[in-house]
């Protein structure tokens, strides 16, 4: 059985979290982390100190917030717990730092996106790139999302530029954005356009628009619900205490 405590259990995604963990025939779930104060039906501590002192905890799983996250999973893999990350903001930089503190045989493990669906247009996107001199990102949020663009789209664009080899895009870029307009042609990662938007209606969906001689190929793929995050998540937790080390991508457990 798979001891598991939820960070940020509280919020949508974590309360997603929650049920899907107490649905798993093979895990527990041991507690939950939320400075908030509304009432819960099982252990829910304020801050991962006491957590970590006062439960057996084999997984932490942390979707909170970007100035919280770094220090939730220092302190769990300093106990040498297991991390699933699914909160956005941190950099491969500091993904390296924190995997570093972890004693030998403990997984950091960060999904920017939790969906197969995802994981599936990012390695269809990676595919693509080499055949098309133009590829544009474009994702779409719900109006809470705390931060722009989306780690989903930041690797998506990633994997883009990795697998180019070397086309160079003819398309207008930030030169041609008017005065009082900066912007418009969204931020680059890589060299690749990334456009956020932010409204009420979506959950989580992306595009990514590929152009070449006389065609265009576009990828999509749409989150309706976070019920879609929630069969990546058990996988992570079911796969971390096989790995050590720092592992990012869903896609190293899609086998």
């Amino acid at each position: 059985m798979i001891r598991v405590a939820v960070a940020g259990c509280r919020g949508r995604m974590g309360s997603a979290v929650v049920n899907a963990i107490n649905g798993a025939d093979d895990m527990q779930l041991a507690c939950g982390i939320d400075p908030g104060n509304a009432e819960q039906t099982y252990t829910v501590y304020t801050n991962i100190e006491d957590a970590v002192a006062y439960e057996d905890i084999d997984v932490l799983v942390d979707f909170t917030v970007p100035n919280s996250v770094a220090h939730n999973i220092e302190v769990a893999l300093r106990a040498g717990i297991d991390c699933v990350v699914g909160t956005t903001g941190l950099s491969q930089t500091q993904l390296e730092h924190l995997a570093a503190l972890a004693p030998e045989g403990t997984c950091l493990f960060y999904a920017p996106n939790f969906t197969t669906g995802a994981v599936l247009m990012m390695e269809f996107a990676k595919a693509a790139a080499p055949y098309f001199p133009e590829a544009e990102v474009i994702e779409m949020h719900h109006c809470n999302k705390k931060d722009a663009p989306s780690g989903t789209a930041i690797n998506t664009a990633r994997a883009i530029a990795s697998t180019r080899e070397g086309a160079i895009s003819t398309a207008p870029g930030r030169e041609t954005e008017l005065a009082g307009y900066e912007g418009a042609r969204g931020a680059l990662v890589d060299g690749v356009p990334v456009h956020s938007v932010r409204s009420m209606g979506f959950v989580a969906s992306q595009e990514v628009v590929f152009g070449s001689f006389g065609q265009t190929l576009t990828l999509r793929h749409d989150s309706w619900d976070r019920e879609s995050y929630m069969p990546g998540v058990l996988l992570g937790i079911r796969s971390v205490g096989e790995r050590s080390g720092l592992v990012v991508g869903l896609e190293n457990f899609m086998e």
